[in-house]
């Protein structure tokens, strides 16, 4: 994006701010972003009262370290689970975060997103697997080595409420732009 994605405007909004609101729209509780790139900057556009926690390494690590981090800011709550979403998916609306969340249904819960049979995010990773994903993580693959092959994730169906497309790239926000101008939009 040649800056970070979290400041991106979409609609006028910070993809960070928007990713806080839609995750609060679908009523999860409590909500902690974890920042790396932009830092101090990008934490001054997120909602008052808005809980983060830097990402060390995310420079060398990507969504490895994002990861690890907002696990360790859960370690000190009661979540029995953590539904984690990304700042560069906006087309996962609520009714798509809700969907999958609701699958929480205690600390061996694990659910993902999918779209035409396809898994991606969100993920909902129950408390009895966060020492593993620690340990798997890697790289930009953040729980993917995890999950791969396990029998025990549930693959919730929301092609129905979401546009899985990332915004990794200006033309991917201007295809986006465009699309929401022509009736794609957000679900």
């Amino acid at each position: 994006m040649g800056r970070p994605k979290a400041a991106v405007e979409l609609d006028g909004e910070p993809l960070v701010a928007r990713a806080v609101r839609t995750l609060r729209d679908a009523g999860l509780d409590p909500v902690v972003v974890v920042l790396g790139a932009g830092l101090p900057d990008v934490a001054e556009l997120l909602p008052a009262g808005t809980r983060w926690v830097p990402a060390p390494g995310w420079d060398t690590e990507g969504q490895a370290a994002s990861l690890r981090a907002g696990l360790d800011a859960l370690d000190a709550t009661d979540a029995d689970a953590v539904l984690v979403a990304l700042v560069d998916t906006p087309g996962i609306g609520p009714t798509a975060l809700a969907r999958v969340a609701a699958h929480a249904t205690g600390p061996d819960a694990l659910a993902r997103g999918a779209v035409d049979g396809r898994a991606g995010h969100p993920v909902l990773l129950g408390r009895a697997h966060w020492a593993r994903v620690r340990a798997a993580a890697e790289g930009d693959a953040g729980a993917r080595g995890f999950l791969r092959g396990r029998d025990d994730v549930v693959a919730v169906d929301i092609s129905d409420v979401a546009v899985p497309d990332d915004l990794d790239t200006p033309e991917d926000l201007a295809r986006w732009t465009g699309e929401q101008t022509t009736g794609r939009g957000t679900p």
